[in-house]
């Protein structure tokens, strides 16, 4: 089946599928399958993930080896980061039992891991200062670049907790233990995923836990260069990260398909969407201008994000392209830096990475005697949101600027 592609209009999408066998995931199947192709595509995105732990080292490798054949070949391919926050191996649930874990289906080295962001503007009270009152007869309303957040739908947001009026996420009178939290469904394990390989090869201990003879993958050579990439030595991801918001703050993706939903009815009538599953598509497709552009398959494109993002932070960070700056950041910014709010969410003690001083519930944290949540934004390249949201336009035309 062949699509246009909203972010790419000239770009055909192909849908790739095939069922899954006792041991293999169908897509791993279909990416193989056009990959062995006499003419493979220039991009493949991916939509899928299972955390590393509860995947195990063969099928890690599985897509390593894939992968690793994609870029060979010249191939990009974008998977997105997941949406259970740093808890991956908890998907679904209430609160994270299983401690910090991410997908190995999007933490190779030869792959983009992209990660999902939300709008700031009604966090920060300033819809009418990005939005117009009406649309546009093409329903048109931005009126500029708006302030970005990581994608969390949990208690376990700081940004959420003040909002609310709670002084802290945790605690018998934080947050996550309130009547409100469990009566909105805050209590929840949502949000764009991060964090660091732990479980890529070896065996855990216990099932779905960072635990045992686990170790993740190396760090790549490619991701260096940007302040606050973490000196830890294993994959971080995601990579970037784009608007993946199902709602949470009052924004989501309307979708309209012609033979179930008319696209010739107005926006607020379609379906909306979220999560990272939205976010990786659509940055394969700006990846998809950047070829049209740049002469073509341009292969593990993180070769030229990390470049771009080291001379655009510098040592200390790009005041001039932070997100919060919304209409006021600089026009070159190629990647706006995600610097308010973090993708924590709760957890139960179970195997750690749980700060639980008093309550039913904690916060996902780095250490279980101490609030340290996983994970923030900060200045940089952080866990929540990689390198940052993506200007289309600059990264499209300065694309050659770091190219020997």
């Amino acid at each position: 089946m062949e699509y246009a592609s909203a972010s790419a209009p000239s770009a055909t999408i192909e849908v790739a599928s095939c069922a899954d066998t006792a041991t293999t995931f169908g897509g791993l199947i279909a990416i193989a399958n056009i990959l062995n192709a006499p003419k493979p595509p220039a991009i493949v995105s991916m939509s899928y993930g299972e955390c590393e732990a509860t995947n195990g080292a063969g099928a890690n490798a599985a897509f390593k080896s894939t992968f690793q054949q994609a870029v060979a070949e010249g191939v990009s391919v974008f998977v997105s980061s997941g949406d259970e926050s740093a808890a991956s191996c908890d998907t679904g649930a209430e609160n994270a039992v299983h401690g910090i874990g991410v997908s190995g289906w999007t933490s190779t080295p030869y792959n983009v891991s992209v990660g999902g962001t939300d709008f700031a503007d009604a966090y920060l009270g300033l819809n009418s200062s990005y939005w117009s009152a009406s649309n546009t007869q093409y329903y048109e309303s931005a009126k500029s670049y708006i302030p970005e957040i990581p994608w969390n739908d949990s208690c376990a947001s700081r940004l959420l907790t003040g909002y609310l009026g709670y002084g802290s996420p945790f605690g018998n009178d934080g947050l996550c233990n309130s009547w409100l939290a469990y009566y909105f469904g805050f209590q929840t394990v949502t949000g764009g995923s991060g964090g660091p390989s732990g479980c890529a090869t070896g065996t855990p201990s216990m099932f779905g836990v960072v635990s045992g003879t686990c170790k993740g993958y190396k760090k790549p050579s490619w991701q260096t260069g940007v302040i606050g990439i973490p000196n830890d030595g294993v994959r971080d991801i995601p990579d970037v990260s784009l608007f993946a918001s199902n709602g949470f703050w009052g924004h989501w993706y309307p979708v309209c398909f012609n033979a179930e939903v008319s696209c010739a009815k107005a926006p607020d009538s379609w379906p909306g969407y979220g999560g990272t599953s939205v976010s990786a598509p659509l940055m394969a497709g700006i990846q998809a201008l950047v070829n049209q552009v740049n002469g073509g398959a341009q292969g593990n494109p993180n070769y030229v994000y990390y470049k771009l993002a080291a001379t655009e932070y510098g040592a200390n960070g790009s005041v001039q392209c932070r997100s919060r700056k919304g209409w006021a950041a600089a026009s070159s910014c190629i990647f706006y830096d995600v610097t308010m709010g973090d993708m924590d969410v709760p957890c139960t003690l179970g195997s750690g990475d749980c700060f639980k001083p008093s309550g039913v519930y904690g916060v996902l944290s780095t250490s279980s005697s101490k609030y340290k949540p996983a994970y923030g934004a900060a200045v940089g390249w952080d866990f929540a949101t990689g390198i940052g949201s993506v200007n289309a336009y600059n990264l499209v035309n300065n694309w050659k600027s770091v190219l020997k």
